[in-house]
């Protein structure tokens, strides 16, 4: 089979971001766009000549024609063995867990997250190293440095590989195994969890309700929830894939799931109900008539891990993004734990939980997970409320507010600003650079700021140092106000603004959210000028 060489021009915006190359999907079907990135990671990895490669995606659109053009490029680089999802799905998690169990030596995980998809929408592609996580800043650096000089890229000429047989097939000199994308995966979820105390609970009569949202965890739930707990069929809800997710947003948030908040909250709805996004590793949580926030859960589930078998030994400790909320500082603390905050971005959780620092993790944009792979896990941090519930035997609600009433609460919101100007955005947030010197001491809108830094992270590690990660603006009293712009979105800009009060156990622990946080957004909003340089005068989305 005759490896073929061809030339190519450099791309320009071709900069892995927090998770991976995202853009367009139109603008990766462009002639020789994701071969230029794709051989642009190969050769940042010193190549891939005899290395083992995972490959799979969530399944949108484009995803299994990509698909195809990697496995002919990585047999043209002189790969051994690519294992692929059948199909071309692999959810996130599975697909970390997959690297790892197989001692693979690295992957290619197709997806934009919990972005639309469909030709005029997302699409998404980044490497995963070794351990099963997303590649360090050292690695997307030197891939970035490779997709400003290319010139060239090899492949070959080959009709597309059936898929969706399982199996190992030939192309060229490389074997390409096709297995099934959920039994590894939904093995590793049955030594983590007590499945016979969830199943005994279903038969209880525990009502559940899990969104898929047409997204790539609808096979892995529908397997694990309903095959072999035991909770009733159709207790999994858009559960077949969709290349366009049923034309919906696979994001797992009071907005874009509003259907599945509006059964929870009604007097008949389900007990528990939860959703997961586009590639399955982001998590929403609910219990009847309340939602979880992220931030929330993580502090919960450090607070209960040892009641699941895979934790009974207890947690190491606990890390968390720099805009999620200190809820689960608390909990490390009571626990003599270690805690970290580190920059946002799933990667750096990586040498935290490699070098057994950490045990749990999380993001406040609804990402949880643990040392059982180096990814974010949805539906791991479903089956792990599950496991509480069944042991704790409380609902959703009397957990929670037992759990404020131990700690205290930490009221905490993000509000999102999507698609702004991109130089208003990044004006605002030059401005606000510049002035962080002088903020302390000055109040807006009755909040003193006592601190106001850009955050810098210092990986306890291996010792590297990232800046520039984020504002961060503290008030009097224990309010906390984060502004970030996100590397996750493809148009324009999305300016975060991450809100967080602390109200003490013997406080009063049932405001209404956007009430208690009301005169730190106030402030924020007057130190940003934020209505005057970005035309909003509201979020585009609050959770």
């Amino acid at each position: 089979m005759t490896i073929l060489t061809k030339t190519c021009t450099p791309f320009e915006g071709q900069k892995p971001g927090t998770s991976g190359l995202r853009k367009k999907t139109r603008a990766f079907m462009q002639p020789d766009y994701l071969e230029c990135f794709v051989q642009s990671v190969f050769n940042a990895i010193e190549g891939v000549s005899g290395k083992t490669l995972v490959v799979g995606g969530d399944g949108r659109f484009f995803n299994a024609e990509a698909i195809q053009t990697i496995l002919r490029m990585a047999s043209a680089n002189g790969a051994a063995r690519v294992i692929v999802g059948q199909g071309g799905l692999l959810s996130t998690p599975a697909a970390s867990n997959l690297i790892r169990q197989r001692k693979a030596d690295g992957g290619l995980i197709l997806s934009a997250s919990h972005n639309p998809g469909g030709i005029d929408a997302d699409f998404g592609l980044k490497y995963n190293i070794a351990n099963g996580g997303p590649a360090p800043e050292a690695i997307t650096d030197r891939i970035f440095a490779e997709t400003t000089s290319l010139s060239s890229y090899a492949t070959l000429e080959t009709p597309d590989l059936d898929l969706d047989t399982l199996g190992t097939v030939a192309l060229g000199d490389m074997a390409v195994e096709i297995v099934d994308p959920v039994t590894d995966y939904a093995a590793l979820m049955q030594s983590l969890f007590d499945f016979d105390a969830i199943r005994a609970m279903f038969a209880d009569g525990l009502t559940l309700r899990f969104d898929a949202m047409h997204a790539v965890t609808g096979p892995y739930a529908t397997a694990i929830l309903e095959d072999q707990l035991g909770a009733p069929k159709g207790t999994v809800l858009n559960g077949v894939p969709s290349v366009d997710f049923g034309k919906g947003h696979p994001d797992p948030n009071p907005i874009w799931a509003k259907p599945l908040v509006d059964m929870v909250m009604s007097e008949d709805g389900p007990d528990f109900a939860a959703a997961s996004d586009g590639d399955g590793d982001r998590n929403m949580i609910l219990g009847k008539g309340v939602y979880v926030t992220p931030s929330d859960s993580l502090a919960v589930l450090a607070a209960n891990a040892h009641l699941a078998p895979g934790y009974a030994r207890g947690i190491a400790g606990v890390a968390r993004s720099m805009p999620t909320s200190g809820a689960c500082d608390r909990v490390a603390k009571a626990m003599g734990v270690e805690c970290f905050e580190t920059p946002t971005g799933w990667k750096f959780f990586g040498n935290l939980l490699d070098a057994g620092r950490v045990t749990l993790c999380g993001e406040e944009s609804a990402g949880t997970g643990s040392d059982h792979v180096r990814e974010k896990d949805g539906l791991w941090a479903v089956l792990l409320w599950l496991n509480i519930l069944a042991v704790r035997k409380m609902s959703v609600r009397d957990i929670l507010m037992d759990h404020w009433q131990t700690y205290g609460r930490n009221y905490y919101s993000r509000h999102d600003y999507e698609a702004v100007d991109s130089d208003a955005a990044h004006g605002l947030m030059a401005d606000v650079t510049a002035r962080l010197e002088s903020l302390p001491g000055q109040s807006f809108r009755g909040c003193e700021v006592t601190s106001a830094d850009q955050f810098s992270y210092h990986d306890p590690v291996d010792g590297s140092v990232s800046h520039n990660q984020g504002l961060c603006l503290s008030f009097k009293g224990g309010g906390r106000a984060v502004l970030r712009l996100s590397g996750t979105g493809t148009e324009g800009a999305t300016l975060r603004v991450y809100l967080e009060r602390y109200e003490a156990p013997d406080g009063d622990l049932t405001i209404e959210t956007q009430a208690a946080l009301a005169e730190i957004a106030g402030a924020v909003a007057q130190i940003t000028d934020l209505a005057a340089r970005t035309g909003r005068t509201a979020p585009d989305v609050m959770t």
